[in-house]
């Protein structure tokens, strides 16, 4: 016999509330309490759980909207306004007669008419959702959701006899996608939460088990993006270049996996290559942010590692010319403008102070606005560490580094973080500031379980 499922809308990663109450705290770890709250509550009561996918974009439209439509039991986390979680809910009133209950922490304030609605109410005095949170939550969902979940939708209240009744053949085939997907998830969960040392293996025994072509497009990214995030600063990148050239070819052609292979094919050491496979992707695809942000990221790894002046030269200019690009396509992305300031000021031509001054100003404006817009990003925090390296703005670089090394960040992101913050280093003139953010840099490095050579 088949579970019934649960799929759960709410945001991912952590957000901040934006909330104007001395009660609530100012950021809630998402993904904490989704695994240490809702997941045991749900199969508490019996259910499957399944969650939305987190930033796959197109991939996963279709997906989104059949399982919410399909789902035994929706529940909708309101504590913080979401545009996404709004959305989601009125998909589900309108699709189905009952099964839709809506939670939110004692202190949230819902927007517009939702309000009105009934929903189940949690204690939540601490963002960071430890066991005996998770606990008292628990102890308040479970009943809340079993009393509310067969109350009508407002869509079957107030429209007689909406809609037709689903074909139950679909109905019986998405819920056995789904319940592959809540295995599939729960598996991924474990492998988030082993040693790192040990993630890699455990990631490569997941894509063996579930085999390629995977379930579902969103089974092929979450896949892709273990394995990426599982690879340590001594990892053999071709196993995920192994991994994205057995997929089915209507995978493979994804502009989002397409970057993601020319990046592992830089990993591997051939940047040449990467770089012809991003400006292919370009030519195809268009321009974005992020295809910009990587070609200049594979020419500031060339200038990095050039020898000849001439050629370090030129290089350097290619990296700069791709950043601005970036940069000037999309002002709230962050990755192209933060490197700039470095890349000037290690140039030092006429006017490359000043350049690095206003792109700073732009990178840390782009940081705070994600920040506020509750990105998930695992680049947000890191990235901002490195523009405090850049100011040498010791005391805030001390709170993001503790930060960052709190949120587990993957160890070839912080290889990456830390060769920036070396150039910061040997850019701030005051010998103070330069000796406090050293004993930064060798802390997170310590910490993340890496060597730092800080100059």
């Amino acid at each position: 016999m088949l579970k019934p499922i649960c799929f759960a809308i709410m945001p991912y990663g952590r957000k901040r509330t934006q909330a104007d109450t001395a009660h609530a705290p100012g950021e809630i770890d998402f993904n904490a309490l989704w695994d240490l709250a809702y997941v045991p509550a749900i199969e508490a009561l019996g259910y499957a759980p399944v969650r939305a996918d987190q930033d796959t974009g197109s991939m996963i439209v279709t997906q989104m909207l059949e399982r919410i439509f399909y789902a035994d039991l929706v529940i909708a986390d309101m504590t913080i306004p979401n545009g996404n979680v709004y959305y989601e809910i009125g998909i589900r009133h309108a699709a189905t007669r009952t099964g839709c209950v809506l939670l939110a922490a004692e202190w949230s304030q819902p927007l517009f008419d939702v309000a009105q609605m009934r929903t189940v109410r949690y204690p939540l005095s601490n963002g960071n959702i430890d066991k005996d949170t998770a606990q008292r939550i628990q102890e308040c969902i479970v009943p809340g959701i079993r009393a509310l979940a067969n109350g009508e939708s407002p869509m079957f209240t107030a429209v007689s006899g909406f809609p037709d009744k689903p074909e139950p053949a679909l109905a019986s085939t998405m819920k056995l996608q789904m319940m592959d997907l809540a295995v599939f998830q729960s598996a991924v969960r474990n492998v988030r939460q082993l040693p790192r040392e040990e993630r890699m293996e455990a990631a490569q025994e997941l894509v063996k088990k579930h085999g390629v072509p995977p379930l579902m497009a969103s089974v092929v990214f979450a896949l892709l993006l273990l394995l990426r995030d599982s690879m340590n600063e001594k990892a053999d990148w071709s196993k995920l270049l192994d991994f994205i050239d057995q997929l089915p070819q209507e995978y493979r052609e994804k502009p989002e996996v397409l970057a993601q292979r020319a990046f592992a094919v830089s990993q591997t050491g051939d940047v040449e290559a990467a770089i012809d496979q991003l400006e292919g992707l370009v030519a195809i695809a268009g321009p974005s942010a992020e295809r910009f942000g990587l070609l200049g990221g594979r020419y500031k790894r060339q200038y990095k590692e050039a020898g000849d002046p001439k050629r370090k030269s030129r290089l350097r200019d290619k990296a700069i010319d791709y950043y601005e690009r970036g940069m000037d396509l999309d002002f709230n992305e962050y990755y192209c403008s933060s490197n700039l300031p470095r890349l000037y000021r290690e140039r030092n031509g006429d006017g490359d102070l000043k350049l690095a001054q206003t792109a700073a100003v732009l990178a840390n404006a782009a940081c705070e606005r994600a920040f506020k817009r509750g990105v998930t990003d695992e680049w947000l925090r890191p990235t901002w560490l490195a523009l405090a390296f850049d100011e040498g703005n010791a005391d805030l670089a001390e709170d993001l580094a503790k930060k960052v090394a709190s949120e587990d960040v993957a160890s070839w992101k912080i290889v990456s973080v830390l060769a920036d913050l070396r150039v910061s280093l040997r850019l701030v003139e005051d010998e103070a500031r330069r000796a406090r953010l050293r004993a930064v840099a060798d802390w997170l490095a310590a910490q993340s379980g890496l060597e730092n050579d800080a100059t």
